[in-house]
């Protein structure tokens, strides 16, 4: 196994800290930092929109990510929000361990 960390935006805190809480304890994901706030411009339909967000990073399993996007989806507020993955290049061998004893 490897550890992937998954990038999401969230309308606020709250939601953030719901879904996070609910993906650590169904051990889709090892753990969710929730950063400080983030000022977004984007396109949507047709307008320029500028929001206040909460930028969020989990870390899971490559065994798990799939299952992760769809279950942080199907909690989330937005109708398209943002979940993306980066693959993990080093990581200290004990917390790679953590994450993985997490989410099995």
């Amino acid at each position: 196994m490897s550890v992937v960390s998954v990038y999401a935006i969230f309308a606020n805190a709250d939601e953030a800290e719901r879904v996070g809480r609910t993906v650590v304890e169904e051990r889709l994901a090892a753990c969710i930092n929730i950063l400080s706030p983030v000022r977004s411009i984007y396109r949507w339909k047709g307008a320029i929109e500028t929001a206040d967000e909460v930028a969020a990073i989990l870390k899971t399993s490559e065994d798990n990510v799939d299952a992760l996007i769809a279950r942080i989806a199907a909690l989330h507020s937005y109708e398209v929000p943002c979940i993306t993955t980066s693959p993990i290049d080093k990581i200290l061998g004990s917390y790679a361990a953590w994450v993985e004893d997490s989410v099995r």
